[in-house]
This record gives structure tokens, C-alpha cells and sequence, in this order.
């Protein structure tokens, strides 16, 4: 997720520790979430030789052909998700993602990413694929339901969904605004600083459609094969689920996991995949929030590639939610 500002750079959320945890910056890089292209510029600007720019939404290397050309060759741009990243490079000195939506999505209204303005209820990263709308008016109540409490952890998931079902039989649920005040129907009006009462559902619905946590997952392993030995690898979350399926994997990859109780018997040892390099989650500092309050959730964990060779994880080893229904 990037700061907007006008037209000042777009500076992506906790840069500065990223920097400051990857430093000396070198070599090649991969930005597995190039967005408005704030960590490549900032990971080329601080001494790597080259990054390459991985995103499956083509807005984003449509806005990037304004300032592409000042990094000439040190700068290559794959259309694609980062779940492949080990198809596209290899040898890597870092990987840098940045999870989540970004704000040149949630600012378009056309995206229909945000409740916050009235548009087409989308939320497609790739601008392909079945949208938040095919799902709303195709899935089973039941399905719905799985979907906002699985993966919004929205406690009144059955009675949205049950909203939901009974006002598409009446109207095709086809903006965002429609769908917003369909939920807010069925929720307590907010207290003074609690979020919207479509932020859960918004957010399930979103991970739906783009398959967030099975790319995640995806993507840690893939770049665990991109990565040389003594590679970085650096992961910025969003919230609570992301954060924990990325330190769980650095957890199991740095051998620091132990035994579930006392009593069970020990597993055979293996090499270590990665050494922590931060030891516990790094937020913003006091700074970055008077910058960009949207950076208030974020977490960057970061990792050294050891030569260890990869090992088999996995989604419920890293805690990654997984709908009843098999369907996303």
C-alpha cells in the first residue's frame, strides 16, 4: 500500500525500516507488488543493480511509463503474480512484497475496491476474472457466509449473507454503495472511531476474488526458490491473518516452531531455510503515521535465504484460512 499525494511520489508504507533492515541494498531484486513502484524506486535509489517489477494489474505499469525511463535497463517490468516470481528471475538478492490493496486502487472508484465512493462493485486486482458482483449474485447463502466469516472473521456473516441473497432477488447487487448499505442494515450503527461496517465483508470479498492467502502462500515458497543463499526476503501486511501466515513461515523456516506440548516426540532436525532478521514485527513510527495514516495496521517482517534446500509446508501450517466450501 502506497501514500498518495498529489503529484509528489508515491512513498510506500514503512520504506524507511526496510531499507534501514535490508541495508547495504545491492544486486538483483524482485518487487513482487510493483503498485505505483514506490519500493522499486526506493530499492534502486538506495544501490540495487536491477529490480524487476511483477504486478497482475496493467493500471500499474500504465501509470509507471511517466518515470520508468530514468533507470533505463536497471528496471524490468513482468506483468504477472508473484506466486511465479521463481519463473521470472532467479538468483535473487531480495524479494520485497507489499500485501494488500494498494491506494491507486482504493482511490479509483471504478475499481470498486472501496465502499468510500460509489462504483462498480469489481475489486479484480487483474481487471479479469469473475468480480465481487458474480460472486455476491452467484454463491449460495451459504457459500456467502463462509466467505465473510472465514475470511473478514465477520461475525454476522449469516446474517449478511441472508441479507444479501433476499435483496438480489429484488435487484442484481452491482455497485459498491448498494452493496455497503445492504450490510449496514444488518449491523449496529458504529461508535465514534470503530471502522465501517462493510470493512469485514469489503475485505472478505476482496481476498475472494483475488485469491490473496493462496497467493501468499504461493509466493512465500516461490520466493524461497528465487532467493540465493543470503537473499532477503522482506513481507509488508495489513492485518492480523497476513502477518500471521508470514511469521509462522519464517518461524518454520528458522527451525523456531518447538514441539506442540512436551510429550510429543521430537521431529528429526533440518537445515534452516532462513535466518530472522527482524526478530518481531516492525510498525510505523510516529512519523509515517502523521504521513499516511493508512500505515497504522502495517507489519514488515524480513528474512536471509540460508543454503538449505526447500522443504514441504503446508497451508495449515501457516495458519491459512480455507473455506468449508472448497471455493473461491
Amino acid at each position: 500500500m502506497t501514500q498518495t499525494g498529489g503529484n509528489a511520489p508515491h512513498i510506500p508504507v514503512l520504506l524507511r525500516p526496510l531499507l534501514a533492515a535490508v541495508a547495504p541494498v545491492s544486486g538483483a531484486w524482485l518487487d513482487g507488488t510493483f503498485g505505483a513502484g514506490g519500493y522499486s524506486r526506493g530499492l534502486l535509489d538506495a544501490g540495487a543493480d536491477h529490480v524487476t517489477g511483477v504486478d497482475r494489474d496493467p493500471l500499474a505499469f500504465e501509470l509507471a511509463a511517466g518515470w520508468i525511463d530514468q533507470y533505463g535497463d536497471r528496471l524490468t517490468l513482468q506483468p504477472g503474480v508473484f506466486s511465479k516470481m521463481d519463473e521470472y528471475a532467479s538468483d535473487l538478492d531480495g524479494v520485497v512484497l507489499d500485501l494488500g490493496v494498494s491506494s491507486m486502487q482504493l482511490d479509483l472508484a471504478e475499481r470498486g475496491f472501496s465502499f468510500m465512493k460509489d462504483g462498480p462493485l469489481d475489486m479484480r486486482m487483474s481487471q479479469d476474472g469473475p468480480s465481487a458482483a458474480d460472486l455476491v449474485a452467484e454463491l449460495e447463502e451459504v457459500q456467502l457466509a463462509d466467505i465473510l466469516f472465514t475470511f473478514g472473521e465477520e461475525r454476522a456473516s449469516r446474517r449478511i449473507a441472508k441479507a444479501i441473497v433476499k435483496e438480489r432477488a429484488i435487484e442484481p447487487i452491482t455497485t459498491t454503495l448498494r452493496l455497503a448499505k445492504i450490510i449496514e442494515s444488518c449491523l449496529p450503527r458504529p461508535k465514534p472511531g470503530q471502522s465501517h461496517p462493510a470493512t469485514r465483508s469489503f475485505q472478505a470479498l476482496r481476498i475472494a476474488v483475488n485469491g490473496e492467502y493462496e497467493e501468499l502462500f504461493a509466493g512465500l515458497l516461490a520466493a524461497e526458490r528465487a532467493l540465493k543463499p543470503g537473499g532477503l526476503l522482506a513481507v509488508v501486511t495489513f492485518h492480523s491473518v497476513e502477518d500471521r501466515m508470514v511469521k509462522r513461515f519464517f518461524q518454520h523456516r528458522a527451525g523456531r516452531t518447538g514441539r506442540a506440548n512436551r510429550y510429543a516426540p521430537e521431529t528429526i532436525e533440518t537445515p534452516n531455510q532462513f535466518e530472522l532478521v527482524t526478530r518481531k514485527a516492525v510498525g510505523p513510527d510516529d512519523q509515517e503515521l502523521a504521513e499516511n495514516p493508512r500505515a497504522r495496521s502495517a507489519r514488515l517482517r524480513v528474512g536471509r535465504r540460508t543454503d538449505a534446500d526447500p522443504e514441504g509446508i503446508s497451508p495449515k501450517e501457516l495458519g491459512m484460512p480455507q473455506l468449508r466450501e472448497g471455493r473461491t
